[in-house]
């Protein structure tokens, strides 16, 4: 049985970022693809008891983006692969912060130097529950996937740039994107 938790206490918050990898799912208001994102490369930052943020980098979609554009409503999963089973989420109405926003620069220093970042992605959390996880494997962490940070290190900042703005301009849906 899950439980319903009044904000992000302490251990969930060293629960979750802790984990190697997280999930984010959004969707559109209306007619249009359920989106779920595997994140790994980057941790979430838990900034209060309602309120957590993470690195987005530059993809080949714009899912995210384009459906917090359009409703905001966002859900951050987190799973044990290894250890006590658990899984914790953190729901509630999120945006991307862009690097042209005044906030991005205080909220980037919050995280490790990333290259290629698209975006923060910052979320007031007004649901955070966990439940048993007992139907998540058991799995090993053999490490992280840098194929990203080799292409943005081949790439300048304009070319970053132009890529957002081509290929992350709307989003699988038609939403816009950046």
């Amino acid at each position: 049985m899950g439980n319903v938790h009044e904000s992000i206490t302490p251990e969930l918050a060293e629960f979750a970022t802790s984990q190697p990898v997280f999930f984010v799912a959004t969707a559109p208001t209306h007619e249009g693809h359920v989106n779920v994102s595997p994140k790994g490369l980057e941790p979430v930052v838990v900034l209060g008891p309602h309120e957590v943020a993470y690195i987005d980098r530059t993809g080949s979609g714009v899912e995210t983006i384009a459906h917090l554009r359009d409703n905001g409503r966002i859900t951050l999963m987190f799973c044990a692969f290894e250890g006590k089973p658990n899984i914790v989420r953190f729901a509630g109405i999120g945006e991307a912060i862009r690097p042209d926003d005044e906030r991005f620069a205080e909220l980037l220093a919050r995280f490790p130097d990333t290259p290629a970042v698209r975006s923060i992605i910052r979320v007031d959390v007004d649901r955070v529950s966990d439940s048993c996880g007992y139907g998540v494997p058991l799995m090993e962490l053999k490490g992280d996937r840098r194929a990203l940070d080799g292409w943005a290190a081949n790439k300048s900042e304009a070319d970053i740039i132009e890529y957002h703005e081509t290929r992350n301009a709307t989003s699988i849906d038609g939403l816009r994107g950046i």
